[in-house]
């Protein structure tokens, strides 16, 4: 119904984990609950911005949500889509892992991966690469979300690595930038051994 809205950041707050922009559109205040990461983009008050939104209807309450891009709100749809999960928990798995990472573990079926959501359990995760599998794989290439799978480490180890590098106290996006960015060695990414890939991806963030 609300495709997306363009106007001027009027204020944001935070409420728990919930992140509420108001945006003002023709001198009409929306209040959208965007997604945490968004934050990173979002320009000062009073400059202008384009939310991509869903329009949630339930019989008490109606929802905004917003998301920086077309792609990640076509994400969310998808994600509320599967039984079980709500529009928070649509919002916790894009905030938690990013567009790129989530279609990606979903592809691959990583419930792991998934599973580092809060609230996401292994049965949830499960559900949503058995339901999504396939409807992501065509979607990922008909909306031009590009996934550099061959610049990580091989999926056998790649969970091994992640977790490693969690428990040390990095971010899933700074884990993430840092495989991408330590496997376009070509010596590195042929390799299927996890030390390696842990002590390259920790002299990368320790720059």
């Amino acid at each position: 119904m609300i495709g997306y809205l363009k106007g001027m950041v009027a204020s944001i707050q935070k409420t728990g984990n919930r992140v509420i922009l108001t945006l003002d559109v023709n001198q009409v205040g929306y209040d959208v609950q965007i997604v945490p990461r968004v934050l990173q983009e979002l320009p000062a008050i009073g400059e202008p911005i384009q939310i991509f939104t869903h329009l949630q209807i339930r019989e008490d309450q109606v929802t905004l949500f917003g998301f920086g891009s077309a792609a990640e709100r076509d994400l969310f749809r998808q994600l509320v889509s599967v039984s079980g999960i709500g529009p928070q928990l649509a919002v916790a798995l894009l905030d938690t892992l990013g567009l790129q990472e989530l279609v990606q573990a979903i592809v691959a079926g990583n419930t792991r991966t998934l599973s580092r959501t809060p609230g996401v359990g292994s049965k949830t995760a499960e559900r949503i690469a058995l339901e999504l599998r396939s409807k992501l794989a065509e979607w990922r290439q008909e909306a031009g979300v590009i996934t550099i799978p061959s610049a990580g480490p091989v999926l056998s180890i790649q969970e091994d690595v992640e977790m490693t590098l969690l428990a040390l106290g990095y971010s899933t996006s700074e884990i993430s930038r840092a495989l991408q960015a330590v496997g376009q060695s070509t010596t590195l990414s042929k390799r299927d051994n996890a030390e390696e890939w842990i002590r390259a991806a920790i002299a990368w963030l320790s720059h």
